[in-house]
């Protein structure tokens, strides 16, 4: 059977999206074409845990970081040039700087007066006992 083609030999399709021209300020001699463009890449790439970083597909060459959504992780995934996968994981804290958790931390993590007291008395009865040692030795 014989495939018919319905359109003319020199039949152009119509562009559906034509190009726009932008028109450029006067006095500058570099189009908008030819200028330089910046690439901001702060997107944040968020994977469900370990396994979703596993499983996240790298481009040779490349290196990306993946937030954890479910856990204070951060992922580091990079592939060498043959393709093969390594992985960076990185634990954070998230840390508030107010005067009640430094209060909280004064309280919990220094000895107080009593305690010091306490060993200091302690100390000097052990001293009392070695120079009684030390005296009966020298006898």
């Amino acid at each position: 059977m014989m495939a018919y083609n319905y359109f003319p030999q020199n039949y152009q399709m119509p562009a559906y999206y034509p190009q726009v021209q932008q028109p450029q300020m006067p006095g500058t001699q570099m189009s908008l074409a030819n200028q330089p463009q910046q690439q901001a890449s702060t997107d944040i790439k968020w994977v469900q845990g370990e396994a979703g970083a596993k499983s996240y597909m790298v481009a040779p060459n490349t290196s990306v970081t993946l937030w954890d959504s479910e856990a204070h992780t951060i992922y580091i995934k990079s592939a060498n040039a043959s393709g093969l996968p390594s992985m960076t994981i990185i634990d954070y804290t998230i840390r508030n700087d107010s005067a009640q958790d430094r209060a909280v931390l004064a309280e919990s993590d220094f000895a107080k007066q009593s305690d010091v007291d306490y060993l200091k008395s302690e100390i000097e009865a052990l001293r009392a006992k070695f120079g009684e040692i030390e005296g009966s030795k020298k006898k």
